[in-house]
């Protein structure tokens, strides 16, 4: 069974990697996202595949893509260094089932 990283994105995002464009997604070094990225260990998850979610309704977009890793490294957004889940190809699209 794979294993699913799920995250709820900005549509300027979503439309970013729904196209190819987008092929890192950032997250704040923050203890919400350690404890969701990392293991008891302090080894980053190994996930399979980043579901993204635009927005929170039921029939909301989404699209899963491969995830070929995570790491800690420079944000241009945020000029500091952060999570870093490196994305590969798009495996499906659609709405939320």
């Amino acid at each position: 069974m794979k294993k699913t990283l799920h995250l709820t994105i900005k549509k300027k995002w979503f439309d970013e990697i729904l196209h190819g464009e987008k092929k890192v997604e950032y997250r704040e070094i923050k203890r919400h996202w350690t404890v969701r990225l990392l293991d008891e260990r302090g080894m980053f998850v190994e996930f399979d595949e980043v579901e993204f979610k635009n927005g929170y309704l039921p029939d909301s977009l989404k699209v899963v893509v491969e995830c070929k890793g995570i790491d800690v490294g420079y944000c241009p957004i945020w000029d500091k260094d952060s999570y870093r889940i490196h994305l590969g190809e798009i495996i499906r699209t659609g709405e939320q089932k």
